[in-house]
């Protein structure tokens, strides 16, 4: 199983970054999958989840400006993360959970710094 993260990076605050995260090894479209943060010196936090039926959750320190997506076909899941603020800067972390057989997968996180 492997989920690999990409498109973090170095932004100015007010501007975007799209994440995607590759999945291989899984059933994918049975699986929900979200997007977790960890900021220096903070716990990991949800960020956004999407489930296999399309119901989606936000931490509210993020509705209205991210969204997630997934493209089942590319077994691939997206954060379109807009309006970005310094305070988003964190490592952001790809998940794949089953809920039926406990299964729960992480990438290794890409970075994303929001400047002032």
């Amino acid at each position: 199983v492997q989920l690999v993260e990409s498109g973090g990076g170095l932004v100015q605050a007010g501007g975007s970054l799209r994440l995607s995260c590759a999945t291989s090894g899984i059933f994918f479209s049975i699986f929900s999958m979200g997007w977790y943060r960890q900021a220096p010196g903070k716990q990991r936090e949800l960020v956004a989840t999407l489930n296999s039926g399309g119901s989606t959750n936000y931490a509210d320190s993020v509705k209205g400006r991210f969204t997630i997506s997934r493209d089942n076909a590319k077994k691939t899941v997206y954060l379109q993360m807009n309006s970005l603020k310094p305070e988003d800067t964190a490592v952001y972390y790809c998940n794949a959970h089953h809920s039926g057989t406990y299964a729960d997968y992480w990438g290794q996180g890409t970075q994303v710094t929001v400047s002032f």
